[in-house]
């Protein structure tokens, strides 16, 4: 990956040791500009103050935790940047965290403890391959498909999917 010393980050853990760590391995990765943060209502602040280029955010913080700090920054009228790319860590990883973060638009997720190759693994996802941003009623974030399946015979819900001939659910 090409050098990422540009890169503005902002860390948000209410875990002090945790956000020390990471910094750790932000660091050791080369990047060199990380913001920290003890909260998500902190982050907004940050957001307002700063140009950030990526998030990385905990799942679970108090008083804002990461999934509605995700919500806030994708849906707020006031965002100061609802494209943000936003990667959660989280110390569960069960279906039902996976699936809120994902809901609230987040583009990455990675498990504690975190190594710096799942960092650095899902921050080349983000930059190197980033997915397009979807709008619809009730969410906007990333494209939730990972994959275009060939093969796939559901309904085609998306404008983009009236392009391949089907017609639209």
């Amino acid at each position: 990956m090409a050098s990422l010393s540009a890169l503005q980050v902002l860390l948000v853990d209410d875990n002090p040791h945790m956000r020390t760590i990471a910094t750790a391995v932000l660091h050791s990765a080369g990047i060199r500009q990380v913001r920290e943060a003890g909260d998500g209502a902190a982050a907004l602040d940050v957001l307002r103050e700063h140009p950030i280029d990526l998030a990385i955010v905990d799942f679970k913080m108090f008083p804002l935790d990461g999934v509605e700090f995700t919500r806030l920054v994708r849906n707020s009228p006031d965002s100061a940047n609802p494209y943000l790319p936003i990667i959660m860590m989280t110390g569960h990883s069960g279906r039902e965290r996976v699936y809120a973060a994902r809901d609230a638009g987040v583009n990455e997720f990675v498990v504690k403890p975190i190594t710096a190759k799942a960092i650095l693994d899902r921050i080349q996802a983000v930059i190197v391959r980033p997915r397009a941003y979807v709008k619809t009623d009730g969410y906007f974030g990333p494209d939730r498909r990972r994959n275009q399946d060939p093969n796939y015979e559901g309904p085609m819900r998306r404008a983009s999917d009236q392009s391949r001939g089907s017609s639209a659910a």
